[in-house]
């Protein structure tokens, strides 16, 4: 019987693994790919059939990336962009959570979902009709603000989940001790959300950085951010695959190892928030 069950546990445990490796497949191959032909010069790239190892490999495509775009700028710019608007966010996200959890404002909570599932497109053109007006287009301030329409909604959807899940005993004897309904949200309910705070900081940060519709419209010359740059990198005359590899390999980096690192406190926050709100 022992044997029986240890044989059907590691047949369950290699069907899962499998049954993951096939799901992730698809990703990892792509990428893959992707450095393959970042690796490799023009000659290899276009050959046929497809050289898959670099032979030799070299950093040309990433060198090239940099002498012929103003990389680092546009670096500098996403950083600016993403952490300024995922800090606005949790700034006013956070407290909007809350207060609709509290308030139980389930109307409220579905114009957030909403907002949040309406692509990005549906407040492109007025609000580039707006910020012509005010004469901002070509900042980074427009992009900020309009980054806000996505992050906003992530964190605010993320807390709402968190604090309705937070035992409200806790903050009703502050409440009775004398504290005020804004010292409870800050030395308890703050607190006990953290794994939620840092997981609603992760998400929004990641679709900041990955945005791309609204750097390519209201961006000028100087301020574009690296999404864009990578579009950049495409030119009329041919469609140069090691530089454009390279370039989106750049941008995917900084998303990719902050995923990498902090992996386990996605899951874990997202697992606390799942059994919470059950």
């Amino acid at each position: 019987m022992k044997r029986r069950y240890r044989l059907r546990r590691l047949a369950g445990r290699v069907g899962l693994a499998l049954s993951v490796l096939a799901l992730i497949s698809p990703a990892i191959l792509v990428f893959l790919w992707m450095l393959s032909l970042s690796l490799k010069n023009e000659v290899d790239n276009m050959a046929y059939p497809p050289v898959f190892i670099p032979n030799p490999p070299t950093l040309d495509n990433f060198f090239s990336v940099f002498e012929k775009n103003d990389f680092l700028t546009y670096t500098y710019n996403s950083i600016i962009v993403s952490f300024t608007a995922t800090g606005l966010a949790l700034l006013f996200g956070v407290p909007a959570g809350f207060g609709i959890a509290k308030a139980r404002a389930t109307r409220v909570a579905a114009l957030i979902m909403i907002a949040r599932v309406t692509p990005g497109l549906s407040y492109l053109i007025p609000l580039f009709l707006l910020f012509q007006w005010l004469g901002l287009t070509g900042t980074l301030s427009p992009i900020i603000i309009t980054h806000l329409v996505i992050t906003v909604p992530i964190v605010v959807w993320i807390m709402i989940g968190f604090f309705e899940g937070l035992p409200a005993e806790l903050e009703e004897a502050a409440l009775v001790d004398g504290a005020t309904i804004w010292q409870a949200f800050r030395h308890i309910a703050v607190p006990l959300a953290r794994p939620g705070i840092t997981v609603a900081m992760i998400l929004a940060f990641i679709f900041s950085w990955n945005n791309f519709i609204f750097g390519v419209v209201l961006a000028g010359r100087t301020t574009r951010t690296l999404p864009v740059a990578v579009y950049n990198v495409l030119t009329f005359e041919q469609v140069s695959w090691g530089p454009l590899a390279a370039a989106a390999l750049l941008v995917t980096a900084p998303v990719l190892l902050l995923t990498l690192v902090v992996q386990k406190e996605i899951v874990a926050g997202l697992t606390a928030g799942g059994v919470k709100g059950g």
